[in-house]
């Protein structure tokens, strides 16, 4: 092989390794990759709102959501957690994202005892705004489906004596991916600002 040859055959080499090199560098940082990838859809759903008027998935399309389900008569996590998303809808209310960019999706999976007055007196002890904030309630094996299947939280038993059931919140975008699950069961894990942050940049996608 002549010099010439070799010489750009070398340089061929340790450019091919630079660039494999600077790939091994991107990916260790997470460069290049959301920070909030898609992990699941919300399928289509059809349910009644606190003021009676009924909701589907898409009437909420093009804003960021966090969605949550609860039930009303649960002794522990849920008001807690409706609590957190209450403090959440006064950081986006202070920069004027709630209600217009951003909205609230909340769904009972009890609605045998969570009646619309029920579900509206729950929402007003949180200071639900409720212009941007949807208290949702419909049948029940359906609401279990959409829970269990788009968003892959468990939930056990058949009404308020007995459910069990996964503690989560879930970041959904404008075109109804699911894009992160806070493990709202460990308050600790879960905070106000950082969630607001997080909605603010999907709103800002």
């Amino acid at each position: 092989m002549s010099s010439l040859k070799q010489f750009k055959w070398t340089w061929l080499v340790l450019a091919v390794c630079i660039i494999a090199a600077i790939a091994l560098v991107y990916n260790a940082l997470g460069i290049g990759k959301s920070k909030y990838p898609v992990v699941g859809q919300v399928a289509d759903f059809t349910m009644e709102n606190v003021d009676g008027k009924t909701v589907s998935r898409d009437d909420t399309k093009g804003q960021v959501r966090l969605m949550y389900f609860y039930f009303t008569s649960c002794p522990d996590v849920c008001p807690v957690t409706t609590f957190l998303l209450s403090k959440v809808q006064d950081e986006l209310k202070n920069d004027g994202t709630f209600g217009k960019d951003v909205s609230f999706v909340s769904i009972s999976f009890d609605p045998v005892t969570d009646t619309r007055e029920k579900i509206k007196e729950f929402g007003d002890r949180f200071f639900a705004d409720y212009s941007g904030w949807y208290f949702l309630r419909g049948d029940q094996e359906k609401t279990r489906e959409l829970m269990e299947g788009s968003f892959k939280i468990p939930l056990l038993g058949k009404d308020s004596s007995n459910f069990t059931h996964g503690n989560y919140i879930a970041l959904v975008d404008r075109d109804n991916n699911i894009r992160k699950m806070y493990n709202a069961a460990d308050p600790d894990s879960v905070q106000i600002e950082e969630v607001a942050k997080d909605v603010r940049a999907l709103v800002k996608e």
